[in-house]
């Protein structure tokens, strides 16, 4: 996977420009920040990131990915300021769950979500090697 950051665009922070990959596909469904029953924790716009980020990678790990694998993303906020504030803290949590690299990303502000409580939606899509990793 080519993430692709050309110099005539501004700097990207938190996410690649473009990402080329070759290989299978995963859809990853959107993810919030829910726990195994299904409950969100009432909890910050942070705290949900954290959740919903761990969920997204526990669907591709278990769909034979690596957070390596995250080719794109979209993060869907109730309340884009919050996260925007929490910008530093967010870069924190990626980093735990994912490490230094960023897919083709994009934050959408939206009236509400699916479930009431939640704050954050993470969709993604990953792009795993051509042939099936061995276990």
């Amino acid at each position: 996977m080519d993430r692709v950051n050309p110099p005539e665009l501004a700097r990207p922070s938190g996410f690649s420009h473009a990402v080329v990959a070759e290989g299978r596909m995963v859809l990853l469904a959107g993810q919030t920040g829910t726990d195994a029953e299904g409950r969100i924790a009432d909890s910050g716009v942070l705290d949900q990131f954290d959740r919903a980020l761990a969920n997204l990678v526990a669907a591709l790990r278990a769909a034979g990915g690596t957070p390596d694998d995250l080719a794109q993303l979209t993060i869907y906020l109730v309340d884009v300021e919050a996260y925007r504030a929490a910008g530093r803290e967010v870069g924190a949590v990626w980093r735990r769950h994912v490490g230094a690299h960023y897919p083709a990303t994009a934050a959408i502000g939206v009236t509400r979500l699916w479930d009431r409580a939640a704050l954050v939606e993470l969709q993604g899509i990953a792009v795993l090697d051509a042939e099936p990793r061995n276990p």
